[in-house]
């Protein structure tokens, strides 16, 4: 059934203004940098005007909200979305799947993950396994969740060295990416994670300037790594622009020689 533009007209006011004050933006500045009359803005925001389909784009980009994002939006508006959601398996998106995979095998001897939406690991290199060492089989069964792997008690929660410190982290990471993006399985991991005990407490030193580094406990000592996240550049597929590959950086020679020795006795 179709619904009505006067009906999606309080609808789309109500997603903008939401998504403006999320961003701490006043209806004058985000007029200005849009390049609209406040007036024009504040009667989109109170559904006594009707935005064209260009100008909820323009509003969307204005204020950075995610594919998936402006996809909603429109149809709030009463516009078809703007951008296609494939499966990662879809043919269209093989180019997509060979480059995570060239990215993922050219980081070995060191651990990097793809992750999509959810946080659910899709790909992940050799290396990696390292991540599942002691973890419990049950946080092992696909979907594979990157921060229940972490945070979970019978996780890598025991092996990471200052395990407070990264969890706060972590935690912190996840409320962002709920503000930002509004997901409602986020919003529940989130609330999971949170609600997780905490165990095997080690006290420790500062985190050190540059980067938060993961320590984690390893039979020959301690693993240390730091973190990088990448994206794929202007995505015109949903799936696509969700798609992140995290990659783990030695932080000190000796957590680059323990992986290349573990790599090298796992090939002979």
């Amino acid at each position: 059934m179709h619904t009505p533009q006067s009906q999606l007209r309080p609808q789309f006011g109500k997603k903008l203004k939401r998504w403006r004050q999320e961003l701490g933006l006043s209806q004058l500045q985000l007029a200005v940098d849009t390049g609209v009359s406040p007036r024009h803005l504040s009667f989109i925001e109170t559904g006594r005007s009707q935005p064209s389909r260009e100008m909820v784009l323009r509003l969307a980009t204005q204020l950075r909200l995610s594919l998936r994002a402006q996809n909603a939006l429109l149809l709030s508006a009463g516009f078809a979305p703007a951008f296609e959601e494939q499966h990662l398996d879809a043919p269209a998106l093989e180019a997509v799947r060979g480059a995570a995979r060239l990215v993922l095998e050219s980081h070995e001897p060191f651990p990097a993950i793809a992750l999509d939406r959810a946080r659910n690991v899709i790909m992940g290199n050799r290396a990696a396994q390292i991540l599942c060492q002691g973890v419990s089989p049950s946080l092992l069964m696909p979907p594979i969740n990157i921060f229940r792997l972490i945070l979970h008690p019978d996780g890598l929660q025991r092996r990471i060295v200052d395990f407070p410190t990264y969890r706060r982290h972590l935690v912190m990471r996840l409320r962002r990416d709920v503000e930002l993006s509004g997901d409602e399985r986020l919003e529940a991991l989130l609330a999971e994670v949170e609600a997780y005990p905490v165990v095997g407490l080690v006290a420790d030193e500062a985190v050190p300037d540059g980067a938060l580094v993961l320590r984690i406990r390893d039979e020959a000592g301690e693993l240390r790594f730091f973190t990088t996240i990448a994206t794929f550049g202007t995505p015109f597929d949903v799936t696509v622009s969700e798609l992140s590959i995290e990659s783990l950086f030695p932080a000190d020679p000796a957590t680059a020689d323990r992986l290349r020795a573990l790599a090298a006795f796992s090939s002979t």
